[in-house]
């Protein structure tokens, strides 16, 4: 599997599954959010709706996620994953964030995905430091494609995109992937 970082527009991405940072209420927000529901149009909030009547009465759980269509959007799928806010004093806390990576690419391996798509999840609102969460993301994608090299079920998966939106966030990805990478 190949782990790529771009910087740009998640929205725009070409690939089968982007992977939303949500709320819990699945039903729109701030940042990527609500961008992925402005562009991928009243499809996926209806779809977080049904997940709402249904499963999710409550809202999905922080370190969860869950699949719905992507709307007008240029992928398939639309994985939601809620990000916990940043705490410091609570290092438990980050397994919460690494959750949200292993439960997307575990929907997106269900859905039979072969590309996904994601963003620095909790680094926007939820106050994550970035170089942390990017240690965490990257450490937690390169375990699953080492896990799945070493006899875990065969993944379909072939590229994991990083989408960051601007430079600094870029920058700091591509950093810590050159360090992990080593």
């Amino acid at each position: 599997m190949e782990i790529t970082s771009v910087q740009g527009d998640i929205t725009e991405q070409s690939v089968d599954a982007v992977v939303n940072a949500a709320n819990s209420s699945l039903l729109g927000g701030g940042g990527v959010d609500g961008a992925i529901h402005r562009k991928g149009g009243p499809q996926i909030l209806a779809a977080c709706r049904e997940l709402r009547a249904s499963h999710y009465g409550k809202g999905l759980p922080t370190g969860q996620a869950v699949a719905t269509t992507a709307g007008r959007l240029p992928a398939q799928w639309v994985i939601h994953t809620v990000g916990p806010v940043y705490a410091a004093q609570d290092p438990g806390r980050a397994d919460l964030l690494a959750s949200c990576y292993r439960e997307s690419l575990r929907v997106a391996d269900e859905l039979g995905a072969r590309t996904v798509a994601f963003p620095a999840v909790s680094t926007g609102v939820y106050g994550w430091p970035t170089r942390d969460a990017a240690r965490i993301a990257l450490r937690t994608v390169l375990e699953g494609a080492r896990a799945r090299e070493s006899g875990e079920p065969a993944s379909r998966l072939v590229e994991v995109r990083f989408v960051l939106f601007g430079a600094e966030a870029f920058e700091v990805f591509e950093s810590v992937r050159r360090e992990l990478s080593q």
